[in-house]
């Protein structure tokens, strides 16, 4: 199934519904497809401006989703229907929740130590019967990568989690894709730290108030200097409206 892309400065982003995505995700793993599947947001897609690794990355991925409020704007901005903001975290979640009922594999990899394992948990506790195969942190060196790699293939997972953060997690599983033989693999970035409770995701209202990226600011001011991408983004699409 194909659906309307649109470009947002240059990305092509997937408009469809999480429903669409979920069950996109859901006909690749049956087909054993070995699908990348990259979630964007404004802060990925300015990083793409300026990152042509990442660029390249985004237009050959097999879907490219919208996850975040700024992604649906420019869609509207631009002209273009972009039915809801298809996150991360969620899209993550609809995957697990229905992965018992076909016998679905699924791997944790990424975040600090210890974290995917809390994960892991946490998904045994909310989605009975789920099968993680496999867990890994995401603290390794280049001369790690074959070791992941066989953990990896060896655990034969339906869908690979990878919690690296961007670029480095789309970057990874685009270069390991055809080593990986994984059915569907998602970058996923914290995903698995707020699942293990060692972050906090935005309340529903802040969520629907479209301000979630405000949160995660103030929660952590260290990223305070990756808000500046936000009015930069609203910039560059406004500046590229034909």
């Amino acid at each position: 199934m194909s659906f309307p892309i649109v470009e947002i400065l240059g990305v092509p982003v997937a408009a469809l519904t999480m429903a669409e995505a979920v069950g996109q995700a859901e006909r690749w793993m049956d087909e054993r497809r070995g699908a990348l599947i990259a979630t964007a947001n404004a802060e990925m897609i300015m990083n793409a401006t300026r990152d042509e690794e990442l660029f390249e990355i985004l237009r050959v991925a097999d879907l490219v989703v919208p996850d975040g409020a700024g992604t649906v704007w420019a869609a509207h901005h631009l002209g273009h229907e972009m039915p809801e903001r298809v996150a991360g975290y969620d899209l993550a979640q609809q995957l697990l929740k229905r992965a018992p009922e076909k016998d679905r594999r699924v791997f944790f990899f990424g975040s600090a130590p210890g974290v995917a394992e809390k994960a892991k948990q946490k998904a045994e506790a909310v989605y009975p019967g789920i099968r993680v195969v496999g867990t890994r942190n995401g603290y390794f060196s280049e001369a790690d990568e074959q070791e992941i790699i066989r953990e990896i293939r060896a655990a034969k997972p339906d869908l690979l989690l990878a919690a690296l953060g961007v670029p480095k997690q789309e970057k990874w599983l685009k270069k390991h894709k055809d080593e990986l033989e994984v059915p569907v693999s998602i970058g996923v970035g914290g995903t698995l730290d707020v699942m293990a409770g060692t972050a906090k995701r935005a309340p529903l209202w802040v969520q629907k108030a479209k301000l979630e990226w405000l949160f995660r600011g103030l929660l952590q001011p260290k990223r305070a200097g990756r808000l500046l991408a936000l009015p930069k983004f609203v910039f560059r699409v406004h500046a590229s409206k034909k």
